[in-house]
């Protein structure tokens, strides 16, 4: 062994050491930062050959790897766009320039523009409502910025509907003299004369956001055979509040509601449904399908019917699927956004870039994109963040170690440069 060859094996200690030092700093410096994944250095030797008796000493390298596939724990939070992954799946950002990384940094903010960027500046990324619900698995292409605002006034027109009712069998059948489906065929003078069973509301939307409401009359016309008929309560007389109606019914053809006399359901042969033309030019069809005719008295267990009148945005929601919602002030919602999920075959090979984020690699295999639930994606959830997965008391004894180990190696540099000091001497 060279004395020569003996400081170069010391320096590579040194700076294998000194390497695994400034790894332990990183952590410790970022043991604090959302979603940090903590590097480590291992060693490798190099081993030259020895000939005739003399040894040839070799050199050590230091390795890094990035425990990336290693979960932190998660934490809550008070911001509904703080988002966490937990299971394996990367959220999938742009940076300024429009380039793509994956990250675990789920410290969103909204900015002014509306978009959702995180403390790194990263912007998320996933599809528009109007895009469909399905990924595009194999690549990045279709996405955009997520954004959790929406400005302005929304209105929906309705356009379905169910009304779940029971009808009283034991009800005597309307047969005469008008009932509210004949009043279109008769002179106004006969609608004092109009005879119905049992009646009931429901309040429809048109594309404006003004309120319809419908009024429905339920007459039976013969045994288990009911007539339903809708009329707009707007052209209700004042007085009463019904009939007579300036105009007849408004739906597009007669209902007839026929019903199995042994099970007091619907029959295979009946009419399930009515579809109403409202003003602002849609038809609402409201489902009948699980209306009864039991011998109880009339009423309507549930009704529900979609569209909203105009309301602002009170909230925003984001689900475990990565599904953001505006939450209207009238309680109802609408899809905005689908935050989409990546994953590769192996993540601790990603290429750590600033910012707390991910480039792909080939060491890490081919990306694949889904949604939060999807099989191996993990789960985002609101209101959390991941921590560090940095474990600060076992990076402090790895300092202890790397510090004993740098000095080791340091004595034996200062070995062999004192023995090369007495060879020079010996010329002298």
């Amino acid at each position: 062994m060279s004395l020569q060859g003996m400081m170069r094996t010391s320096t590579s200690g040194m700076n294998a050491q000194a390497s695994r030092l400034s790894s332990i700093s990183d952590n410790i410096a970022n043991s604090a930062t959302t979603g940090y994944k903590g590097s480590s250095v291992s060693f490798s030797d190099l081993v030259l050959s020895s000939t005739g008796g003399n040894y040839a000493s070799g050199s050590v390298n230091a390795i890094t790897s990035y425990a990336i596939s290693e979960q932190g724990a998660l934490t809550s939070t008070t911001s509904a766009t703080d988002l966490a992954i937990k299971g394996s799946g990367f959220f999938v950002v742009k940076d300024s320039g429009g380039s793509i990384f994956l990250t675990r940094d789920g410290s969103f903010k909204i900015d002014s523009s509306g978009e959702l960027v995180n403390s790194s500046g990263f912007t998320l990324m996933g599809y528009s409502s109007t895009d469909g619900s399905a990924a595009i698995v194999n690549g990045f292409s279709g996405l955009v910025p997520v954004k959790a605002t929406q400005s302005g006034l929304q209105a929906t027109a309705s356009t379905a509907g169910i009304v779940n009712a029971n009808l009283d069998s034991r009800a005597t059948a309307v047969t005469t003299p008008v009932t509210p489906r004949d009043i279109g065929a008769n002179p106004a003078s006969t609608v004092n004369d109009v005879k119905y069973t049992s009646s009931t509301s429901v309040v429809t939307y048109d594309s404006l956001g003004n309120a319809v409401q419908l009024d429905l009359y339920y007459t039976k016309t013969a045994d288990n055979t009911w007539q339903v008929t809708a009329f707009n309560h707007a052209d209700a007389n004042a007085g009463s509040g019904s009939f007579p109606y300036s105009s007849g019914p408004i739906e597009s053809a007669a209902v007839n509601l026929v019903f199995d006399p042994t099970t007091g359901k619907l029959d295979p042969s009946s009419d399930k449904q009515i579809s109403i033309p409202i003003p602002g030019g849609q038809t609402v069809t409201l489902d009948m399908s699980t209306t009864t005719q039991f011998a109880y008295k009339f009423g309507v267990s549930s009704a529900k019917v979609d569209g909203n009148a105009p309301s602002t945005i009170s909230s925003v929601s984001i689900g475990q699927t990565g599904k953001i919602s505006a939450v209207y002030a009238n309680g109802t919602t609408k899809d905005l956004y689908q935050i989409v999920l990546a994953k590769v075959q192996s993540p601790d090979n990603l290429t750590p870039v600033s910012g707390n984020a991910f480039s792909l690699s080939d060491a890490a295999g081919t990306v694949v994109v889904g949604f939060g639930g999807d099989s191996n994606f993990g789960t985002i959830n609101s209101n959390q963040l991941e921590q560090s997965n940095v474990d600060v008391a076992t990076q402090l004894t790895d300092m202890i170690e790397s510090q004993r180990s740098y000095t080791a190696n340091s004595k034996a540099f200062q070995t062999a440069s004192d023995l090369m000091d007495v060879l020079v001497n010996l010329k002298r």
